[in-house]
Formats: structure tokens, sequence, C-alpha cells
């Protein structure tokens, strides 16, 4: 990320006795261990961190146990926190994502040195191109052995340095409370993103006397929230001239908690909403303003809009090219007023005529306070509408034919509430699952975007449903490709009697792999097709949760009702037609206003 990046690196402690090898406890370990098990007993580096953690309202941590993070593992156990263990740290990194996605505070994840640590990273960069609020906590060799090649020893701070807002190596026990919290205020404030603490095993073990660290970013930490005067007047300005406006919701509007702030000003003067993937629930997709999601795998009446606007109103957006298609092409005819907490992200990719800095919702609620009337858009929403006629988002299916992938999205769709969560993995299913469903509040679509990380939908499950009210319902849509890299969390939903909904869009394939080679390579299906593959619903019983399997299309709506009604994790392995693909789609690169429907159109 690049919002005023923090990369602090505290001076290592001196210490004049060796430390023993992480796997070698001493009698100095293990009195330390037990003289904290005392009431009253000393604070330790770890019960500082630990103690960071309850001051910055932290309730749920996920993570895996190992030799170097022991002794924070030590104090939580002391503590109120509930800890979630899963079966392997990317995944703990996924839940702590999908937890700050939906409760819009910070979520925590812990794991070991070495392996433990650098199985985190692709959930930390997952969460960084999606500037999701992560707090990652890994152990580190005693400082003393830091640079000697000791058993679990890898540069942490080094390796995540690319994919986290800031990162820390803690070498002091009198500062690793401050460090923590800073480190989480870090990742709340300004655009979010994910922040790493390196805790040393000597500093954790470590006694001091200092004091209850609050949650607090350093004083030259000042991300703009209130936009310049200047800037609100001209987007006003702008808008009010506009014959063809559209707004383009960006993940920023979530982020910032801006939705309302976004339904108002569209709806107070009359203007169109598309959104991108990560924006998705930011504004109702029931709403006859609204136009669906833009870009690659985008509907028909968003890539028209986005293609023929004249003002185009971006908010919190990073234009990534799966929105953008080719940037040549992207809103050719648009003025482009860009509101962004992050300097850096305005005019990166796609240039902007009136750029506003600033937090999305304060930004919105300005310049609406200005507009005075959009007099000349009438033809406009006309036009917008005749598009949404013109391009419904529609399928093909037959009574006696295979089980359709979008057919089983509406299903779930109709059997739950507006505010049930859904999450994906990456793929094909995950299209389906936004394109099918009617998204109508904000934090409900949980997936990954920037990163596009497959396995993410059964760990993000696990992190939304924690976070959940509970009577939330939380739907996962994986595909069978994406579910295998993943599956062996279903062993922590069944451990925590979670109640999710595992939907498994089989077809046999690395779906969207399979589609572009066969659009793309002359059919050459390299590595995408499964000659075998694991009967889900009996996998799923195996690891203890509840499995069905659907074959028929009548077989759908009853088999949905079942497991949704089942209290507790239930996985559906759908066998759906292999020959469906995903469409409309906008060829890499290509122009959004040339979708294609099929592949011919390709």
């Amino acid at each position: 990320m690049s919002e005023n990046a923090v990369r602090t690196v505290s001076e290592s402690e001196e210490s004049s006795e060796k430390p023993a090898r992480d796997d070698e406890p001493t009698p100095k370990e293990s009195e330390t261990s037990q003289q904290s098990t005392e009431s009253g007993g000393p604070r330790t580096g770890a019960s500082a961190v630990v103690s960071a953690l309850e001051s910055a309202g932290v309730e749920t941590l996920f993570g895996v146990q190992g030799g170097a993070i022991m002794p924070v593992y030590d104090a939580i156990g002391k503590s109120d926190l509930r800890h979630v263990t899963m079966a392997h740290e990317q995944a703990a990194a996924h839940a702590a994502d999908a937890y700050g996605i939906v409760a819009g505070t910070p979520g925590v994840c812990l794991a070991t040195s070495g392996p433990g640590a650098t199985n985190l990273v692709t959930g930390l960069a997952d969460a960084d191109m999606d500037s999701d609020p992560v707090v990652a906590l890994t152990g580190q060799v005693p400082t003393n052995f830091v640079g000697n090649d000791a058993f679990q020893e890898t540069d942490t701070t080094g390796v995540t340095a690319p994919v986290t807002k800031a990162n820390y190596f803690a070498g002091e026990t009198e500062s690793v409370g401050e460090t923590v919290g800073e480190a989480f205020a870090l990742a709340r404030e300004g655009r979010p993103g994910p922040t790493l603490v390196d805790l040393p095993k000597d500093v954790t073990l470590a006694e001091t006397d200092s004091e209850d660290a609050t949650s607090e970013t350093p004083e030259h930490y000042n991300p703009q929230e209130q936009p310049d005067a200047d800037a609100v007047a001209e987007a006003a300005r702008t808008l009010e001239s506009a014959d063809r406006p559209l707004i383009l919701a960006g993940g920023g509007v979530i982020k910032g908690d801006a939705s309302a702030e976004l339904r108002a000003f569209a709806t107070e003067h009359d203007i169109p909403v598309a959104t991108s993937m990560p924006a998705v629930g930011s504004f109702p997709e029931d709403h006859e303003q609204s136009v669906g999601m833009v870009g690659m795998h985008g509907t028909g009446p968003a890539n028209m809009a986005v293609t023929h606007c004249d003002t185009l109103l971006a908010v919190g957006c990073r234009f990534d090219d799966r929105l953008t298609g080719g940037v040549e092409s992207f809103a050719p005819e648009a003025t482009v007023v860009h509101i962004d907490i992050d300097p850096a992200e305005i005019s990166k990719n796609v240039y902007a005529e009136v750029p506003v800095v600033g937090d999305a919702g304060t930004a919105l609620a300005e310049i609406g306070k200005q507009v005075e009337s959009l007099l000349n858009a009438d033809d406009w929403r006309e036009q917008v509408a005749d598009w949404q006629d013109e391009y419904p988002m529609t399928y093909h299916a037959s009574e006696d034919g295979p089980v359709k992938p979008q057919f089983v999205v509406e299903a779930f769709d109709a059997a739950t509430a507006d505010d049930t969560i859904v999450t994906t993995g990456v793929g094909q299913h995950q299209m389906w699952a936004v394109q099918f469903w009617t998204f109508t509040e904000p934090r409900t679509w949980v997936s990954s975007h920037g990163l596009g990380t497959m396995g993410y939908g059964l760990p993000a499950a696990i992190g939304a449903r924690t976070a959940a009210d509970d009577d939330q319902q939380v739907v996962c849509f994986e595909g069978d490709g994406s579910f295998l890299m993943t599956v062996q969390e279903l062993s922590v939903a069944v451990r925590e009697n979670m109640d999710i909904t595992v939907a498994v869009l089989n077809n046999r394939y690395i779906g969207m792999v399979r589609q572009w080679q066969d659009a793309f390579f002359d059919g050459n299906r390299v590595a995408s097709e499964y000659d075998w593959c694991p009967d889900f619903g009996t996998l799923a019983e195996a690891f203890g949760a509840n499995g069905f399997t659907v074959d028929h299309p009548d077989e759908v709506a009853d088999t949905v009702e079942a497991a949704l009604e089942y209290d507790g994790p239930s996985v559906i392995d759908f066998h759906i037609d292999p020959r469906e693909n995903v469409y409309p789609m906008v060829a890499s690169g290509g122009a959004n206003g040339k979708f294609a429907l099929s592949e011919e159109q390709l």
C-alpha cells in the first residue's frame, strides 16, 4: 500500500545471556512461565501484547500455535480473548481478513516463526491488495539468534514488507505493547490494510513494568479526511454541468462506512450507480438506479454506462485492470472526479481531472451540499433504463438438463435473508455468486478481489461467522478446485460448531482456466481438467459436517433448505453443468463496452 506507509524496526535488545534454542526450553523459561500463572505474577512482554489487544477492543483471534509464539499463547490462555485454532496459517490470515471486512475492525491472526510466518504471506498479500484491516503477530527466534539461521528463523519483516501497510520487529520488551497498539491503529485508520509485528521469544518472555498501551497511530500519520474546499466546489460544478453522469462506487465506500452517504447522494440527485466488485453491497442492487458491477464480468448496463458517461464520479476506486479493461478505452468521454483517502491512488491508473482527497463519506456529503441540480440528465436516465432492459443477467436452463450454477446461487438467495453474508473462493463460482445474488447491504459480500486467491472462501466463512450477528446466515460458494486448497478448515468449522453452509459448484475443472483455454488457447486444456474428484458430500461427513450431493435441478431447493436448517457446518456437492461459462465477459485489456455474451463474440 502506498498511503503514508510506515515501516518501523526497533533495535534488538542486548542480552549478556545467550538464550536457549527455540526448541529447547530452559529452566529460566519454565520458571517464567510458572511465575506468570500465579495471581499477581510478573508482567511479561507476552502479557503486554495481550493487554494491548484487549485495550484495542479485540475479542477474537485466529492462529496456529508454535514454539516461538508460545509465550504469547500462554498469555492468551490467561485472558478472556477467544482463540480459534485454524488448520493452516494461510487460513488464519484469511479468517482474520474476513472478520475485519464483516466487523469493520481489524481481524487478528497469529503464527509462529519460520514456516508459520511465511504461510501467512498469501493472506497478508490478499488483505493488502483489498485494503482489508488485519493485524498479524508472528513469533521469532530470540534476538541473539537472529541472523544465525536458527531453527525456524525467517526474516519475517523483510518477507512481508511488500505486502503490509506497516511492519515491526519488536526488539524491546518495554515497548512491545505500544508497538502492537500502533500496529492495530494503523491497520484500521485512513486507508485500511494489514500490519505485522514480529515478536522475538526472549522479548515476550522477559519481564516488564510497562503500563497498558493504547491504540494510537504515529504522530506523523495524518491521512486527510476533510476534502479541500476548492476541490469540493469544482466537483459540484462538474456534476451540475453533466449530461450523462455516473457514480462508480469502489471498495473504499465500504471501508469508509460511506454506504449511507452514497445512497443519499445518488438518490437525491438521481444519478445511476455502478460498483466495482469490492464495492458490491454498497448500493442496493434492487434499486432502480443500480446498474450493477463494472468490469470483466460486469453487467451489460454497467459497462455500457461507464463507456458512454460524460462525467464519472469515482469513490474509493483504485481502477485495477479487471475493472477498467484497456485504460485507454475506459470511460473515454468522461470527465473523472475521483474521491479517495489515499492520494497515491488518484490518477495512478485513470487520470482524474478533478481530484478530491478525503474520506469517502465526508467528501460525498460535502459535494452533495453544493450540487444544486442536474437538469440535463433526463435523456441519459432513459438510456440507462433501456440498457437495463436490453442486457438482463440471464442463463439457459432446461428442466431435465444438468444443474446450472446460476440456478444454485438464485436458490440460496431466495432462501436466505437480505443480510446473509456470502463468501467465495476464486474462479467461475465467484463470478456466478456475485452476478446472480442480489446484494442490498454492505459487508455482506466477502471475497478475494485483487489477489484472486483460490481457497479463500471456507476460511473466510469461518472469520465471517465469528464476526456476524448470531441470527445472520453465512453461505460460502466454492469451486471444486478452489475448495481443495483449504478444505482442511472444515475441521475448524466442525470443532467450533459453526453454522455455515458451503455450496461446492463442482464441474471437475479449474473452471475459469478451462474457459480461458477454450477461448484463447484453442481448447488445449492443460492441467485444468480433473479425471477424478472427491465426493465432497462424503468428505464433509468424514470431517463431521453434514454432507449432501445434488445431481438434478429438482433436488436443489429442498437440499438448500435442509442444509440451511442444519445447526452446524454443511457442505453441498452440486454436480453442475461442466460446459457452463461465465458471461458477460470483457477480453483482457479490451473495451468494457464491447463485452461478449458468448465465446463466439470474444
